[in-house]
């Protein structure tokens, strides 16, 4: 409690600072905050929700929030995060329906067994696996608002020795009401319910945006450290399915007690980077009606931007630190040990690209109705990895430097009702990457039909990849492998989405198929005895490169049904894969919510009271590696089935004014039934447990 009470002295300490420039500001420049738009509107001409589902006092005419992408900067307006319903699985590793598999612990490694959901690796894909608490660029929410704007979130798992803790806060101030900053910190600590198995994340960033007539900027900088103690799952999966044969006399056996495969051991992520957007805009002004009274109209001058031109910059710094002080255990768990007795491996990766466009907006172009974006972007990398050499015990840095050179366009309607698209291409025409290509649409069809809008949305793409860079070169304590002869990774995928608001309807399908598949595998080699029976086996990993294809059909349904104060939210997922043994994919994935939603005191007092679970059929989930901290397919010659177990969670969630706040009893139906609760081969869930969690918002 020591460190989340720190935290939000130094939080305090920095909004007064924040407070202090603003004032400082609006001296010196005048404020401007009384002139902030009031009616944000989304692409299809309606209001921007800042409201969401409470009254307008809560939430300051003005505030509104959104977010970029990462290549023109481009704006999607997001409603401000203020909802009640579902707040109890914000805070959930497994995700908001529980589609994710991980590791047990309050943000451990992290997969979604829904493959249409998961993003391309990223060339430091190390800290992919943590998206819970690593931001993108695409991820950072931007906040415009006529006052100071304080969100602080505290997350508590209830436990008498090992809990878990989280604290996040948000801030954000305007200076006028062009020119925002802020920043949020995001502090996790799980002491882990299984032994050597905590995290420990301190993430964190400042913002800044100027949204002006002309000139356009985005700004982003932040931090991530990771540190995550590794423990290669339980010993043996007994304790958790037959614990009565593993008790040793005893009447229960806690969860802290069960033996696992490592201890001492840690993956250790460093990240730093820094974004910013930018574009000038060419354009004219025209009047605009901006208030109508009895007496008089007020016409305000309006900017219409025309053509921009565009600039982006990212850097990025990436460590990771591998830390195994036992090497008796080492000896024993692992195949190799490349670096002999050495406690640390690590490397390092560090990339600067920039990326310039013009683009020609809608409308305004006669040959180019649409809007039409051409743009150059050159990458540098330079990965240092750890090399042996022919005398023993001696040990150098490789450095391994790529550079890639691409272009590309992208087509866009964004304006108007009925109709939207976006085509985007791209082309690596030099460098390391030199063939690769990206082609990718989206768009949607909005249809009034009685009283409400049917949305017909299709996505597409194509995809020549180059397997990312630890895919091809990797040094290690344990593995260690130099791929050159890998080949560019084919993906073609087409998915539909349909949508009733009025009936909660939504239901979205597609079909991929996927030439020369690149995945990690387990290669681990038996240990047998004089007999030839298998004793144990020694860890390996590989990459792998499947040169046939692989289909995978996906098709998900959300269905939403109210009935009175009663309400019930349920998904569906089917998936099949035509190569299990090389893509595993559940054939089903389910999730359920029963609840009723009333007010209390007169409707001041939101509440929601029910119960969730989750559930996937049987299937050989991949596994995890706890040497390179990524899940890779099961050894063929030990493979086990997981799934088949429902999660039963039972909550409160409670909305007052400005607070949030839930209660909820987690797993609650362990015991009953099998007891197979693994999202993760050898790696169980946590057992039956108290959660809490609070959000409450700050608006001066």
């Amino acid at each position: 409690m020591k460190r989340i009470f720190s935290l939000i002295l130094l939080m305090f300490l920095c909004s007064q600072v924040m407070l202090q420039a603003q004032n400082t500001l609006n001296n010196n420049f005048g404020s401007s905050a009384s002139g902030l738009s009031m009616g944000q509107r989304d692409r299809n001409g309606n209001p921007i929700d800042t409201t969401a589902v409470i009254d307008a006092n809560t939430i300051p005419i003005g505030l509104y929030s959104w977010k970029i992408d990462s290549r023109f900067g481009n704006v999607t307006f997001v409603p401000v995060d203020t909802l009640t319903h579902a707040f109890q699985n914000t805070n959930d590793t497994g995700g908001m329906t529980g589609q994710y598999n991980y590791l047990g612990n309050l943000g451990s490694p992290r997969l979604s067994r829904l493959f249409f959901d998961r993003r391309d690796a990223s060339q430091f894909f190390f800290t992919d696996p943590y998206d819970l608490t690593v931001l993108r660029p695409e991820d950072i929410i931007f906040t415009n608002t006529l006052s100071p704007f304080t969100n602080l979130s505290y997350y508590k798992t209830f436990d008498s020795r090992n809990g878990e803790e989280r604290f996040k806060s948000y801030f954000a101030i305007n200076a006028n009401k062009r020119f925002g900053v802020g920043f949020y910190i995001d502090y996790l600590y799980g002491r882990g319910l299984y032994a050597s198995q905590s995290t420990a994340f301190f993430n964190g960033g400042l913002f800044a945006s100027y949204r002006g007539d002309k000139y356009n900027m985005h700004f982003i900088f932040n931090n991530d450290n990771l540190k995550m103690a590794e423990n290669g799952g339980i010993a043996d999966d007994r304790y958790i399915t037959n614990p009565l044969d593993m008790a040793e006399g005893k009447k229960e056996y806690k969860s802290y007690d069960i033996p696992t495969n490592l201890n001492k051991v840690w993956n250790h992520n460093t990240s730093y980077h820094v974004f910013m957007t930018q574009r000038y805009n060419l354009g004219f002004h025209k009047e605009k009606i901006d208030s109508v009274t009895k007496d008089s109209v007020r016409i305000i001058q309006e900017f219409v931007p025309v053509t921009s031109f565009i600039h982006t910059l990212q850097v990025d710094l990436n460590g990771r630190k591998y830390i195994s002080y036992d090497d008796e255990q080492n000896q024993k768990y692992f195949e190799h040990n490349y670096l002999g007795n050495d406690s640390i491996d690590k490397t390092r990766r560090s990339s600067i690209k920039n990326t310039i466009g013009i683009s020609l907006h809608e409308g305004f172009n006669k040959w180019a109705k649409a809007g039409l974006s051409a743009f150059m972007s050159y990458e540098y990398r330079n990965f240092t990895l750890t090399d042996t050499t022919d005398v023993p015990k001696e040990r150098r840095l490789g450095h391994y430097k790529e550079s890639v050179l691409s272009i590309g366009g992208e087509l866009s309607k964004r304006q108007g009702k009925l109709l939207h698209y976006n085509i985007l291409g791209e082309l690596a025409i030099a460098g390391e990457d030199a063939g690769q290509f990206n082609i990718e649409g989206n768009g949607d069809l909005n249809i009034p039909l009685f009283g409400d809008t049917i949305r017909l949305e299709a996505n597409a793409f194509i995809k020549n990849q180059n397997p990312v860079f630890y895919f091809r070169h990797f040094h290690s304590k344990h593995y260690w492998w130099n791929n050159d002869d890998l080949s560019k990774i084919m993906r073609t995928r087409l998915e539909g989405k349909l949508s009733f608001d009025k009936w909660g309807t939504t239901l979205r399908a597609g079909v991929e198929n996927i030439k020369n598949y690149t995945y990690l595998a387990n290669t681990s080699v038996p240990v047998k005895d004089n007999e030839g029976k298998i004793l144990s086996f020694k860890n390996n990993a590989a990459v792998e490169q499947y040169t046939g294809n692989i289909q995978v059909l996906s098709a998900v349904l959300q269905q939403k049904l109210k009935f009175g104060i009663l309400h019930l939210d349920g998904e569906v997922a089917y998936q099949k894969s035509s190569k299990q043994d090389i893509l595993p994919l559940p054939e089903l994935s389910m999730y359920g919510n029963l609840y009723i939603k009333t007010g209390l005191a007169k409707k001041v007092l939101q509440l929601e009271l029910g119960a969730d679970v989750r559930y996937f059929t049987k299937y050989y989930a991949p596994d995890y590696s706890p040497a390179i901290g990524q899940f890779y397919n099961q050894n063929p010659e030990d493979k086990i089935e997981i799934g088949s177990y429902p999660i039963v969670n039972v909550y409160a969630n409670l909305h007052l004014k400005r607070t949030r706040f839930f209660v909820m009893m987690y797993h609650i139906n362990q015991g009953s039934g099998s007891s197979r609760y693994f999202l993760a081969p050898h790696y169980p869930i946590n057992p039956r447990t108290i959660k809490f969690g609070l959000s409450w918002n700050f608006f001066d």
